[in-house]
């Protein structure tokens, strides 16, 4: 063997060459130097090694960024697939296995987890983490739906754990949205033009219909499903297992079938801070609407008349007045049921 071929194939050599430091690649070099250069010059040496680092440049589907790009902190595993037209921030962490399709956006310090597909027009936020088997931004599964670029957007700090599947809007919003700090959990469909608030949390198999809204700091529970066109407000709990067929008021407990008021949220009124006082206000605001046995018109009459006049106060009565499904009912004790 020529004295030159021991001197280029060492990996202080190929680090000088710029290569990729990958194991794979030195071996490759080395065996082509080997089987066609054992007589080779150092100048034929190095044009080889540069013709085969341009082939590589040009088969990786992620040409280097700059030396100072941020980008250089990603960490794509080789086996995912990411569109060149994907914009992905800073130190966002791609787990094998995973598709990112054209016009997606993928905020810094975001982790996606293996087997997901993130799909056309999604805009994912900062520090999500994005469990395996999710589906992101599917097309809406709506017969009117006629291929418009529409989009997916999801907050900042989310969790969206497996199996989620959350489809893009339809020409009624042009978006489906996920607001900041919201944790979806396992099995959860969240459809088209869906508009859901911040820190909320959907339980296990929660389903949406499309064209919903949600308030901020709404929870619902398990196995949840709720009809197209419904409002819950803010602050709500919704009891697993429940149909929502009506809007939900901001601040209440619903649960029962059909679904009912059944008190005010006040345990996770606390947790956010709300004082005794204030959600003693909201109290008296639902006693009115729901105990006393007014009807709603009546009832909204008797609170703008006699309850002073709060942000919560004016919020619940705006909600109530701009529902088009009507509000769910009170609930009412069947003859047959037996006292606790």
């Amino acid at each position: 063997m020529h004295p030159s071929f021991e001197k280029f194939s060492s990996k202080n050599f190929l680090r000088n060459q710029g290569l990729p430091p990958a194991h794979s690649t030195q071996f490759l070099l080395l065996h082509e130097i080997r089987n066609g250069l054992a007589t080779a010059t150092r100048s034929t040496v190095t044009a080889l090694l540069q013709n085969i680092k341009n082939r590589l440049t040009l088969r990786s589907p992620f040409p280097a960024p700059p030396a100072n790009d941020p980008s250089n902190h990603r960490m794509i595993h080789p086996l995912t697939y990411v569109h060149p037209d994907a914009k992905i921030g800073a130190n966002v962490k791609i787990d094998p296995f995973t598709m990112v399709h054209r016009n997606v956006e993928i905020g810094d310090g975001t982790w996606i987890g293996s087997n997901v597909t993130i799909m056309e027009g999604a805009r994912i936020g900062k520090d999500c983490r994005i469990f395996p088997s999710t589906v992101i931004s599917a097309i809406p599964q709506d017969l009117k739906f006629k291929g418009e670029d529409t989009l997916t957007i999801i907050g900042d700090n989310c969790t969206i754990r497996e199996c989620v599947t959350i489809n893009r809007g339809t020409a009624d919003r042009n978006h489906t949205r996920i607001g900041n700090n919201c944790l979806i959990m396992a099995y959860s469909h969240i459809a088209h033009d869906c508009e859901i608030g911040n820190q909320c949390i959907f339980s296990n198999n929660t389903t949406l219909a499309g064209h919903i809204t949600i308030g901020d700091n709404v929870v619902l529970a398990g196995l949840t499903a709720v009809q197209q066109f419904v409002r819950i407000g803010s602050h709500a709990f919704v009891t697993g297992g429940s149909l929502v067929r009506k809007d939900v008021p901001p601040y209440v407990k619903a649960a029962r079938e059909p679904l009912s008021y059944v008190g005010v949220n006040s345990i996770g009124l606390k947790r956010r801070g709300y004082s005794t006082e204030k959600i003693n206000h909201i109290l008296d605001i639902y006693r009115i609407l729901y105990v006393r046995g007014y009807n709603v018109s009546k009832a909204l009459g008797i609170i703008e008349a006699d309850i002073p006049v709060s942000d919560e106060r004016d919020e619940i009565i705006s909600f109530i007045r701009d529902t088009g499904r009507g509000i769910m009912r009170g609930y009412t004790r069947r003859m047959n049921e037996d006292m606790p």
